[in-house]
């Protein structure tokens, strides 16, 4: 969406009360376009005393933060949803978007606190990793970028399916399990319904391109396990999606 224009009438009298204006809800109708998926998270970023250093292939990315923290996450669109843990364990969550003008903007969550503004720019200078891992999927992934309508994968995800299917293919487990979650809203019943539709498409889109449908399995968790907080729409965001399980 570019631009939005409202027209208010009927019922409401600005000019008679200036003091208060209460826009609640928007509902909207259409088809929503795929965003080109950003490639540009890769480099070494500082702000508000918090130094990441990322490396991207594709849809995935690793990296470091804060000297001793690790992360992975994976890209929709223009949008990073990544998952930390430091030395000590305690975990962090990020949402960030890179900017024409060399910035890296977004938020910022560490152990279950209210998400906070993170303004970043690239620097040159020493790495953050002691010894930078390569960005991964499959086995035990945590996959934010595959983006749905409903439970149908978009066409833009495609490329994050396929490079799914080569790192399980690869893997040779087993017993794959695809985990479906979704956030904390609509009814409970109906999360659980959709994260196990979900997870079925991933599922048959693996099967399409030539993994073996018996070791593959769907299920869905709807809302019961987060990994953020429900409160906002970051961890919403967050709590939206799709995990790896492997067993030999």
């Amino acid at each position: 969406m570019q631009w939005l224009r409202l027209r208010l009438s009927d019922g409401i009298n600005i000019e008679r009360d200036e003091t208060f204006f209460e826009f609640s809800e928007l509902i909207g109708e259409g088809t929503q376009r795929d965003a080109e998926l950003a490639t540009d998270f890769g480099g070494i970023w500082k702000g508000r005393g918090v130094k990441l250093e990322l490396a991207q292939e594709g849809a995935v990315v690793s990296g470091c933060y804060d000297a001793n923290g690790r992360l992975t996450g994976t890209v929709e669109g223009r949008v990073l949803r990544a998952l930390g843990q430091d030395a000590a364990g305690i975990r962090s969550q990020f949402i960030l978007m890179t900017g024409a003008d060399g910035t890296l903007r977004g938020l910022r969550s560490s152990n279950g606190a209210p998400f906070k503004p993170y303004d970043g720019a690239t620097v040159q200078g020493p790495g953050v990793c002691p010894a930078p891992e390569p960005p991964r999927l499959g086995c035990g992934s945590i996959i934010h970028g595959i983006g749905f309508d409903s439970d149908v994968i978009r066409a833009s995800s495609q490329p994050l399916i396929v490079r799914l299917h080569s790192a399980l293919s690869a893997a040779g487990a087993a017993r794959i399990e695809i985990i479906g979650h979704t956030s904390a809203e609509g009814a409970a019943e109906y999360n659980r319904d959709l994260s196990r539709r979900r997870a079925q498409s991933v599922v048959a889109a693996l099967v399409a391109l030539g993994l073996d449908s018996v070791a593959l399995s769907a299920s869905g968790h709807g809302e019961d396990e987060p990994i953020a907080s429900n409160r906002d729409a970051a961890g919403r965001a967050l709590n939206r999606r799709v995990e790896v399980q492997c067993r030999d």
